[in-house]
């Protein structure tokens, strides 16, 4: 989650809001113009240009781009194991609050999905950023002079474009994979959440450790795309 976005709530309280309008005021613009013109904001998804577009060549916009897409793999990875450590001490659990321990669950399932969602929206914001490099590249090969040096370069760009579908291809490949361990996770969390007692908690350790596996190649898979990213951005940067 984007962490200006926790400043919303304040808002809703009217003392504060009465007793300090203009500065609330100022954050609600702050705020809405970093959601409109962020690379990771709300306006990406609506496709108006971020603002590093007006200064960054697009060779560094998508050097950014796949950082971003790689810090929220490397997210989604650490909130797959977070879940699954949980569903795991779950199916041991002893005895207590069992309503907490189903919102426990919830809660887990819940940023799993929000960081998948944000796997998604950065391998998007990749794709885009690709696009505009290898298009200005494109028109930029038909303004060389010496056919010697324009090889050079056509040879450059077709390596640079292979390069990028390979990893592109990479993250969505293991995004997709992402959506059925959510849906088995989120299987378990409406079991649980209509048989709050210990036995049917018990019950689900089985389906526990198959998602466990599939959990497992998801992450190997993820870190194999993120060290993909790692040898993209080297190539180009060099």
């Amino acid at each position: 989650m984007n962490p200006l976005i926790k400043f919303l709530p304040l808002l809703s309280n009217t003392k504060i809001l009465s007793k300090h309008k203009k500065w609330l005021v100022l954050v609600a613009i702050v705020i809405g113009m970093y959601q409109l013109f962020s690379p990771n904001g709300v306006g990406a998804k609506w496709g108006i240009p971020s603002f590093d577009t007006l200064y960054a060549e697009p060779r560094d916009i998508l050097i950014n781009r796949v950082e971003a897409a790689s810090e929220a793999q490397q997210e989604t990875a650490e909130e797959f194991q977070s879940a699954l450590d949980k569903f795991k001490q779950a199916t041991n659990f002893d005895g207590g609050d069992l309503k907490k321990k189903f919102n426990t669950l919830s809660k887990a399932y819940d940023r799993s999905e929000e960081a998948a969602t944000n796997v998604t929206q950065r391998v998007d914001r990749v794709v885009s950023a690709t696009n505009n490099l290898l298009d200005e590249w494109r028109e930029e090969l038909k303004q060389y002079h010496d056919d010697a040096i324009k090889r050079r370069a056509e040879a450059q760009f077709d390596e640079t474009r292979v390069k990028a579908e390979k990893l592109i291809a990479l993250m969505r490949n293991t995004e997709s994979k992402t959506k059925p361990v959510l849906g088995a996770l989120k299987d378990l969390v409406l079991f649980v959440k209509h048989n709050l007692n210990m036995q049917a908690i018990s019950s689900i350790k089985q389906e526990t450790t198959l998602i466990e596996q599939e959990a497992s190649a998801l992450i190997e898979e993820m870190e194999a795309s993120i060290s993909e990213a790692e040898s993209f951005i080297n190539s180009i940067r060099s």
